[in-house]
């Protein structure tokens, strides 16, 4: 592995423990060396690496919201009055808990979010009560996901 211009170039080794652990977080270091045949050792050492040159971001436990009640997934654009106000609801957005992620896009929205929750009811209460109310919000456009068909990580 060796980085260029801030992008890591990795090895053959190196794309066979990531896809290993892309399927499988949970596989042990030494399972993965059994089956590329080198030592747990060098795993480790290429997997630390891989980590402090900023390839790896860690590593989590999944949880499929659709079992704790959360079945509806939405995209909604954010219209802000002014750019400047930017900071301030992405400030505000990231305390509502049903916002799990936010993008500052180019085109016709500010903010680009995608939210969870229970059901449309509270969409509708999420959507009015919390994110409409953020100061220097303007509007909102929703896009509710009714299947999410494809689902992965880059292919390395």
């Amino acid at each position: 592995m060796k980085v260029v211009n801030e992008t890591v170039v990795i090895d053959g080794i190196d794309k066979t423990i990531l896809n290993f652990l892309m399927e499988d977080a949970k596989k042990s270091i030494l399972e993965i060396a059994r089956n590329i045949g080198i030592t747990g050792a060098a795993v480790h050492q290429r997997l630390r690496k891989l980590e402090k040159a900023g390839l790896i971001e860690g590593s989590k436990l999944m949880i499929n919201p659709r079992k704790l009640g959360y079945k509806t997934m939405a995209f909604v654009g954010v219209y802000l009055d002014k750019a400047v106000s930017n900071p301030q609801a992405v400030k505000q957005l990231s305390r509502i808990p049903e916002v799990i992620e936010c993008h500052y896009t180019t085109g016709n929205w500010s903010i680009f979010i995608k939210i969870l929750c229970r059901d449309n009811e509270h969409l509708m209460n999420v959507l009015n009560k919390d994110i409409q109310a953020i100061e220097g919000v303007s509007r909102t456009e929703t896009f509710i996901s009714l299947n999410q068909q494809i689902k992965r990580q880059i292919k390395i």
